[in-house]
């Protein structure tokens, strides 16, 4: 099963509120998912970002692969970095 970590679209028409999740590739993007990561709200100016920096790194060692978006996300709050930096230390 191949495990991805992307975004699941809530909110009301014309202020989207997303959710970061664990889900199955095949699953559609607002559908079934495994775990909840953390949230994401574009419309608060700066953008609004919560992670559980311990579950995002144990799904990525896991072999979750994050979507771009949320790649570009976890490299701003530095969960990348880290993620890099544990897989050279091993």
């Amino acid at each position: 099963m191949a495990v991805k970590i992307r975004l699941k679209r809530m909110g009301a028409k014309k202020s989207p509120f997303y959710r970061i999740v664990v889900a199955d590739s095949r699953a559609p993007r607002d559908g079934r998912q495994i775990q909840t990561v953390g949230t994401y709200n574009p419309l608060t100016v700066p953008a609004e970002v919560k992670i559980d920096e311990e579950l995002a790194l144990k799904w990525l060692h896991d072999g979750a692969k994050p979507s771009d978006t949320v790649r570009n996300l976890f490299s701003q709050k530095g969960i990348m970095e880290k993620f890099h930096n544990d897989k050279l230390n091993k």
